[in-house]
């Protein structure tokens, strides 16, 4: 299973997007689920059945945030972090090629939709924590190994 951290920013994304479900999505489908009903015969309703549905995919992503929000922890900056890779920092880094890649490592709930965010679970992330400047990090991939360098260091704050 995966850590079950997370940044301050995406726990409050998370808890936003449950509240946006709960609140305002599931009752407008809930009400479009019952006027689809009223109309009669639901086995050739394709308003009644996609609404149903789309209901319960509402439902399970409702219950997986709760759980997870649940057991999750929020990890802050600390000025400790300051110089090294450590979660929640934004890295650039550089490989022999010269090929640049800038992104964020945080938890794994975060990542989704987002193209400039790695899980900290990743082999990259695992590669570049405690890391500084200037080093170097080695990343194994499916064609082998690669060697990146630290650019840059930043922490939100």
């Amino acid at each position: 299973m995966s850590t079950k951290i997370v940044t301050t920013e995406g726990h409050v994304a998370l808890k936003k997007e449950l509240d946006y479900l709960w609140r305002e999505h599931r009752p407008d489908i809930t009400q479009k689920v019952a006027w689809a009903a009223s109309l009669g015969d639901r086995s050739e309703n394709a308003d009644y059945q996609y609404n149903k549905k789309l209901l319960r995919e509402i439902d399970r992503r409702v219950r997986y945030l709760r759980k997870r929000l649940e057991d999750m922890r929020v990890v802050s900056y600390s000025p400790e972090q300051e110089g090294r890779v450590f979660f929640g920092a934004w890295v650039e880094i550089e490989d022999e090629e010269g090929e640049r890649k800038k992104f964020r490592i945080v938890g794994y709930d975060e990542i989704y939709g987002r193209m400039d965010y790695i899980s900290i679970d990743s082999p990259m992330a695992r590669a570049l924590l405690k890391k500084q400047v200037d080093d170097e990090a080695t990343v194994l991939t499916p064609t082998g190994p690669k060697l990146w360098w630290v650019l840059s260091i930043e922490y939100p704050q």
